[in-house]
């Protein structure tokens, strides 16, 4: 890689950092197309965030990605939100535009993305959502906005479930899919949901190591013919889950491909131009 004098700055703030694949996938990227950019990491804490991001600001780097703990903090500092971005309360990702920082929420585009490369089109299906936590709530919008007829929420009554109450207001308000939000432990209705479903979509924890024997569908009865079911989770790649339903018959895929999904977007934001996907797959995972 050749640093330059025009080189653009882009980079990743948040706590930890160190283990993203973030670098790796935008950095191949950039010198497959020959792009005078560099992509760093930036170990950040939500207290250094407002001054970190001034200074970004003012030395005029040209956008960086947001990870935990910052996403929340990002979207009361960006000068500008997009719709996305708005609903979720989040940013992940923040292009410099002439000094006005514009902050995005690229996860939910990286998991629909994610699903049409395993080949499942959302648009125009009813879906089916595990959880309310920060993953399931940028599914839950993108969803929506990109043209989810129905979409059911199932959530425990935990710490997430009043902010995902006032997102699904927001989503029946603003877009045309109809979402609903229910209580996990209503089994009928969580089944019924699943039966009309194309897609069932787990956004918890629930089957992350350390825990691989669990899952949050233990009845596989509930699966049927045509329902492909999706993990949010990648490691492990094959979840109880994700076993669960392929031994049922149902098509499924991971979370693994939503990271890269979610950086083919930023890519796009930041440089104008399409991440070469197949040799960051290649390189990168």
């Amino acid at each position: 890689m050749n640093i330059t004098g025009t080189t653009r700055l882009t980079g990743l703030l948040g706590r930890p950092v160190s283990h993203s694949k973030s670098p790796a996938m935008h950095n191949c990227a950039f010198q497959a197309l020959g792009l005078d950019y560099v992509y760093l990491c930036f170990d950040v804490g939500t207290e250094e965030m407002p001054a970190v991001v001034e200074g970004l600001k003012l030395a005029g780097v040209r956008g960086f990605n947001c990870t935990m703990p910052c996403k929340h903090i990002m979207a009361e500092l960006a000068d500008e939100l997009s719709p996305a971005a708005s609903i979720i309360g989040a940013v992940n990702t923040v292009v410099n535009e002439d000094g006005r920082l514009i902050g995005h929420n690229t996860d939910g585009t990286g998991f629909v993305l994610a699903a049409k490369n395993a080949g499942h089109d959302m648009t125009g299906k009813t879906v089916t959502l595990l959880g309310a936590g920060g993953a399931a709530t940028a599914i839950a919008v993108q969803a929506a906005i990109d043209g989810v007829t129905d979409l059911h929420i199932f959530s425990i009554r935990d710490s997430f479930y009043a902010n995902m109450e006032q997102t699904v207001q927001k989503l029946n308000q603003q877009t045309k899919c109809h979402v609903t939000l229910h209580d996990f432990d209503r089994e009928s209705v969580l089944r019924n949901a699943i039966a009309d479903s194309a897609i069932l979509i787990n956004g918890t924890s629930v089957g992350m190591e350390p825990n691989p024997d669990a899952s949050i569908i233990t009845d596989p009865t509930m699966f049927h013919d045509g329902l492909a079911v999706a993990d949010v989770i990648y490691s492990p790649a094959e979840t109880k889950l994700l076993r669960l339903a392929r031994e049922a018959g149902c098509a499924t895929f991971n979370g693994e491909y939503m990271l890269l999904y979610q950086g083919v977007e930023a890519f796009r934001l930041f440089t104008g131009h399409d991440m070469p996907v197949e040799l960051v797959k290649k390189t990168c995972f």
